[in-house]
């Protein structure tokens, strides 16, 4: 990719923005940061009558192990150091919370790689009110598992992912809180029909990723002081080849300016710290109703996949191969943009502003409209029909 030049021209706020950013506050959920105490009758009609019930000091896989296609299992509050691998259909796992707030903790007993990991045969699990932490990769990982709901859980300090569905559908993952992974708190990778929604994450390098997925919803979430807040990404080298009919709204994307503290031999790495939503070739994504402010890099980007080449040194011919790597058919509409833009990478090879909005100009039919923004590049933007 040659190097791009981009040039900024400032319009002023008026009064609408303010009028919108109130609006916006207003329609947005908030988003739950601790979870609450329930009694074992409010957790009975939620998730249904526990078949069986694991007390502090026993083993969650060894109820697992005994349980039945179906079965139900509540967790007594306590420290759990273990593993868990669920390879059996409609498991739910349901930590119960204290009204003395103390919690279901899943604690790495020593170099496990996974908190939670789930199979192909899962399908129908469900997860609620745990915390799982410090795992040498993934906090709670589902592998081609369909029909799923994580709820109300935390991920901390598990060093690669924290809430990772992959190759996964139809699923939910609600009011969970997710910090200290290295790649991605909450990652979406080759799925479709999935709903990310009233979720918190900051501390991570990628706040929330939808990676080479369909139909996939992230909503009502807030992602702060992440190096990225929000991506929506098409990459090379994966079973599914596109990323489309992707919708990020009503979010929360604040002051991304967090050290890139990724693998230096991975991809995360190389994501420019500052960026509040950024869109790398997908198509068919609508960005509409976010709150984006203080990113200081900018606010949504929109790039083709090819701009790996000359920030990630990924050759352009790998890309090309194997994916069609431009954005096309992306709206960016009703957004609220405010203070980014005021520390801009400095990338060779790349001539990059701090804006609100910036686009590459690769890719068609993208449009911007009804934004409350100071900058864009370039200057104007091609608006929606």
């Amino acid at each position: 990719m040659k190097n791009t030049k981009f040039y900024l021209p400032l319009c002023s706020l008026s009064i609408a923005a303010l009028i919108f950013f109130n609006s916006c506050k207003k329609e947005s959920a908030p988003v739950q940061s601790q979870l609450d105490a329930q009694s074992e009758d409010q957790l009975t009609a939620k998730w249904g009558k526990p078949d069986i019930t694991v007390h502090n000091g026993e083993s969650i896989q060894a109820a697992v192990d005994k349980a039945k296609k179906g079965t139900t299992i509540f967790i007594e509050p306590g420290i759990y150091k273990e593993a868990i691998v669920v390879s059996k259909p409609g498991i739910k796992l349901i930590g119960k919370i204290s009204f003395k707030g103390d919690e279901v903790v899943i604690k790495n007993p020593g170099d496990e790689e996974d908190g939670i990991s789930v199979t192909g045969q899962g399908d129908g699990f469900t997860l609620a009110n745990v915390t799982v932490k410090n795992f040498e990769d993934n906090g709670v990982l589902l592998d081609s598992v369909d029909n799923f709901t994580i709820s109300a859980v935390k991920s901390i300090n598990n060093k690669e992912y924290g809430i990772f569905p992959v190759h996964s559908n139809h699923g939910v993952i609600e009011f969970c809180t997710v910090t200290g992974s290295s790649d991605t708190g909450i990652y979406v990778g080759q799925s479709s029909d999935v709903k990310m929604q009233f979720n918190t994450a900051y501390g991570n390098v990628n706040g929330l990723e939808i990676e080479n997925s369909s139909n996939v919803t992230a909503a009502y979430n807030n992602s702060y002081d992440n190096v990225a807040g929000i991506l929506v990404d098409v990459l090379p080298g994966k079973d599914i080849k596109t990323c489309s009919n992707i919708s990020v709204r009503f979010n929360n994307c604040n002051n991304n300016n967090h050290v890139n503290f990724g693998d230096t031999a991975e991809l995360e790495s190389s994501i420019p710290t500052g960026i509040g939503i950024l869109v790398l070739g997908a198509d068919q994504t609508n960005i509409e109703n976010n709150i984006v402010t203080g990113n200081g890099f900018t606010g949504v980007v929109v790039f083709s996949t090819l701009v790996l080449s000359v920030i990630a040194n990924v050759p352009p011919d790998e890309i090309l191969k194997d994916i069609e790597p431009n954005p096309d058919g992306d709206r960016i509409t009703r957004n609220y943009f405010h203070n980014n833009g005021f520390n801009p990478p400095v990338i060779p090879g790349l001539d990059l502003p701090g804006v609100d909005l910036l686009w590459d100009g690769s890719g068609k039919d993208d449009c911007w409209s009804s934004n409350i923004f100071q900058t864009s590049a370039p200057s104007p933007l091609p608006s929606c029909n």
